[in-house]
């Protein structure tokens, strides 16, 4: 059955246009540094992007984490709580730049594509080790006079920001042309990597690699914005878990911490036994 998401990725593509709508940025290669620039944005989209309106909350957590004296730090981290606590990872699946991107390189035709594959289970669990290790342990034990930490993440893995700031930055300017290195090319090649993956398999970076999915995904289960089968509808025909790109199956588990919520299984499901909300129960 052919599923149209077209809808989900026009939401997506409107909200890439409005956290990225300082479009003079792409022109003088400069970077937004205005008031807007101080709240973060739910979703992945590079700090650094020359249109970028808002803050990453990935790279601003790095920034502030070791630094409790900053009012900022608060702020940073309760936003990313209240995002969890409202809507898990349904901004996964609606308002991430990135994941539109992953999106339609997956829409490219390839001969095979790989829907799962031996050690998928265990490799996803590599975003919390990254999330641990270059989000919060680095950041917060490495950090300079003032108290902040490098973004480590950002720096040395973020294929977003490879995309969205360093390619477009590097075009504009010429002066940065000069400047780069090794660093630069390993970032490259991890944003080349993430390309060809994400044709033949559905948004590996999600699955497999983003720190912010691995922090939304532990507020999945107990979000206020939740998906629910109504195990009287249900007649356990298995076209919701064929659905699902995430690899879920909603009828074992309706809120995994992998699902991001994008609707593929409620509009396959014959008897409309899928639903969402911040409803306690099922309607009838």
């Amino acid at each position: 059955m052919k599923i149209n998401e077209w809808p989900r990725h026009g939401i997506q593509a409107l909200w890439a246009f409005i956290t990225n709508s300082h479009v003079t940025g792409f022109v003088t290669g400069k970077i937004y540094t205005g008031k807007l620039k101080n709240a973060c944005v739910p979703g992945l989209n590079c700090y650094s992007c020359p249109g970028a309106v808002g803050a990453c909350p990935i790279g601003s957590l790095q920034a502030v984490i070791g630094s409790w004296n900053f009012k900022m730090a608060y702020y940073v981290v309760g936003f990313l709580i209240f995002i969890g606590a409202m809507v898990g990872r349904l901004i996964c699946g609606f308002l991430c730049p990135f994941g539109l991107i992953q999106d339609l390189l997956n829409k490219i035709p390839f001969p095979k594509k790989i829907r799962t594959f031996k050690g998928d289970k265990l490799l996803r669990k590599l975003k919390y080790v990254i999330f641990a290790v270059f989000v919060i342990l680095l950041p917060l034990f490495l950090v300079d006079i003032m108290g902040q930490g490098a973004p480590y993440f950002c720096k040395l893995i973020c294929p977003a920001g490879t995309l969205e700031g360093g390619l477009p930055l590097v075009l504009l300017n010429k002066s940065m042309r000069s400047a780069l290195g090794w660093l630069y090319i390993w970032k490259n090649v991890i944003l080349v990597i993430t390309i060809i993956l994400s044709i033949l398999i559905y948004r590996p970076f999600c699955k497999y690699i983003c720190p912010l999915g691995a922090l939304y995904s532990i507020f999945n289960p107990v979000s206020l914005y939740k998906y629910r089968v109504d195990k009287d509808k249900c007649i356990k025909c298995g076209k919701c878990a064929k659905a699902c790109q995430m690899i879920v199956d909603p009828v074992e588990n309706s809120n995994s911490p992998e699902c991001i919520r994008c609707g593929r299984c409620r509009k396959v499901c014959p008897t409309d036994a899928i639903q969402c909300g911040i409803r306690r129960k099922p309607q009838s």
